[in-house]
């Protein structure tokens, strides 16, 4: 079967007598008629005299032979793979030189060099593989003076222990110090640590395309713990309702585009972030002893996450809850509860004579309130798709990261020690 003509010609180009003769190495030879052979065994006779080496590149009347072509045209040759000689392929009879004397042995098949250049599935040769240990772009190489560079390894909890302990203890000294030296001081720290938690709450749920009012918020929070602080439980549930109020009313003013979404994130960070901050201004303002309870509150807290971080390091196989926080674990939350009901048997018999049993329960019912408060910040941070509410501390993430265990045990160490150790007015 003759290829067709790649510039557009519908006959086979193997038997368009006007196209122009190749330049074959003997310009003087001409080609003669040619015509169909009829079918049979002995149609040509003289086969074997005249058959050159068949190539699937070339026209069967454009083959280039030593011996004249007989009157009635060219023989045809048995057609064979390019790379196989057939039992045609051989000189005219009586010529012993080798078939690679021949000029259309030698000449390469016509074909299209980019293609064959450029892609590997036509070549006739494997593409060539890049040598073995050359480096790819964008990597330093590395030699005597300089030695290949090595990522500093992590921790199992996957975090800085070193920055996170340092950032830890300045964290405790911004909160224990004012709270036994200058009671007010700690008002205004809670107030700060507030606004901060609004402003990364505010930017990570920016991330599903919610934007709430950030000013409200902030100012609405600060109001709550305020309240809290001087005027109780009542007050500080009527500084939510006015600060989503305050919010709604804000939000208005940029039109009703996303507007349930937009007030849905905003009421979410106001219950979330200043009413449950909120319980920790309502401990501290206790007369006599609400230093005290905030302590107990946040010592229980520190010993539930030192004793989960301990235990599930060194015992954690079991994870806790794979989809929300993969690296908790059931050996993890014992540690926690263990190290949080022994701790906090001690300190409440010792502060405030309350029985060692009560006190285990109260550091229990502190360390599930505060793994619970971490696993949700955890579940809102896998819906928001981002690993840290920010870059505020290092080691740490956000400060978020450090009040999600805080938020949810706050108002359970209030209710809890509101019943074993009653306010005195």
């Amino acid at each position: 079967m003759s290829h067709p003509d790649p510039y557009g010609s519908t006959e086979p180009r193997g038997w368009d007598r006007s196209a122009p003769a190749l330049p074959w190495p003997e310009t003087g030879l001409e080609p003669g008629p040619w015509r169909r052979p009829a079918p049979g065994p002995d149609a040509f006779p003289d086969a074997e005299a005249y058959a050159g080496p068949v190539t699937d590149a070339y026209p069967l009347d454009q083959r280039h032979h030593d011996a004249p072509w007989p009157p009635d045209g060219p023989p045809a040759a048995p057609r064979g793979r390019r790379d196989e000689p057939g039992p045609g392929d051989r000189g005219p009879a009586g010529d012993d030189r080798p078939d690679d004397d021949y000029p259309t042995a030698q000449i390469a098949p016509v074909r299209d060099e980019l293609t064959v250049r450029d892609d590997p599935a036509v070549r006739d040769e494997p593409a060539p593989e890049p040598p073995a240990g050359r480096r790819s772009k964008g990597r330093r190489r590395a030699s005597a003076d300089r030695p290949p560079s090595t990522a500093p390894p992590a921790s199992r909890a996957g975090r800085n222990l070193p920055a996170a302990i340092g950032v830890g203890a300045a964290l405790g000294a911004a909160i224990v110090v004012p709270l036994f030296f200058f009671l007010p001081a700690f008002l205004a720290v809670l107030a700060a640590a507030v606004a901060i938690g609004i402003w990364e709450m505010a930017r990570a749920v920016r991330r599903s395309g919610a934007h709430p009012p950030l000013v409200p918020l902030v100012a609405g929070g600060v109001i709550m713990v305020g309240l809290a602080w001087f005027a109780g439980p009542d007050a500080l549930c009527l500084g939510l309702l006015v600060t989503v109020l305050g919010t709604m009313i804000w939000r208005l003013g940029d039109g009703p585009g996303n507007y349930q979404r937009d007030l849905t994130a905003a009421t979410l960070i106001a219950v979330y972030v200043p009413f449950l901050a909120g319980f920790a201004a309502l401990l501290a303002a206790a007369p006599d002893d609400g230093h005290l309870r905030v302590l107990v509150t946040l010592v229980a807290v520190v010993l539930s996450d030192t004793g989960g971080y301990a235990a599930g390091v060194a015992f954690g196989k079991r994870p806790m809850a794979p989809k929300i926080s993969p690296k908790k674990s059931w050996e993890g939350f014992a540690g926690s509860v263990t190290a949080a009901a022994a701790g906090s048997a001690l300190l409440l018999w010792l502060l405030f004579d309350v029985a060692p049993w009560w006190g285990a329960l109260f550091g229990m019912a502190m360390s599930c309130a505060a793994v619970l408060g971490d696993l949700a910040e955890s579940m809102i941070k896998r819906d928001l798709g981002v690993k840290d509410m920010s870059n505020l501390l290092p080691g740490h993430g956000g400060l978020m990261d450090r009040l999600d265990s805080i938020l949810f045990a706050v108002p359970t160490a209030y209710l809890l020690l509101a019943v074993f150790v009653p306010v005195v007015s």
